[in-house]
């Protein structure tokens, strides 16, 4: 199936969105965020692997920004990449599709809980010696969202 990855969100959105909201009922909203944080981590950190396994790369600069090609397929995001080196890459992110969806059906919060909060996860899978650092979101109301993807050799 080659479907970009925001129409993917926007579709298993129409089950997650209410099973969230139903778990967050019955095991309140704190141990339901870590219950969802936990389970979509590992699986975002196995997608992280594979998509390692099916490139023959080793400059992270390249590695994300190849990953992030995928990420805006279908006209989902607008970005730029900044001092992308053997060792890292800063991303900057200044139009998500992601953000506007979640907005639009007027669940912001789970859309950084259902799709930024995989961003961490996914790059320890992708190499879990490279370190993400990001102080902001669109998703959370910021102007861009902010990469910063560094090896890190002493791990």
């Amino acid at each position: 199936m080659n479907v970009p990855l925001i129409e993917q969100v926007k579709i298993q959105a129409q089950i997650l969105v209410p099973l969230v909201k139903a778990l967050r009922v019955e095991l309140g909203e704190e141990r339901a965020n870590d219950l969802l944080r936990r389970t979509l981590g590992d699986i975002y950190r196995r997608y992280g692997q594979e998509f390692r396994r099916s490139k023959d790369e080793e400059n992270i600069g390249h590695l994300m920004a190849s990953a992030f090609a995928t990420y805006a397929r279908g006209g989902a995001l607008d970005y730029e990449l900044r001092e992308p080196s053997h060792d890292g890459v800063e991303i900057a992110v200044t139009r998500c599709q992601y953000a506007a969806f979640f907005k639009e059906i007027g669940e912001p919060e789970l859309g950084f809980l259902l799709v930024c909060s995989a961003d961490f996860p996914l790059a320890e899978g992708i190499d879990p010696n490279v370190k993400l650092s990001r102080t902001q979101t669109i998703m959370q109301g910021a102007n861009c969202c902010d990469f910063h993807y560094k090896r890190v050799h002493d791990r």
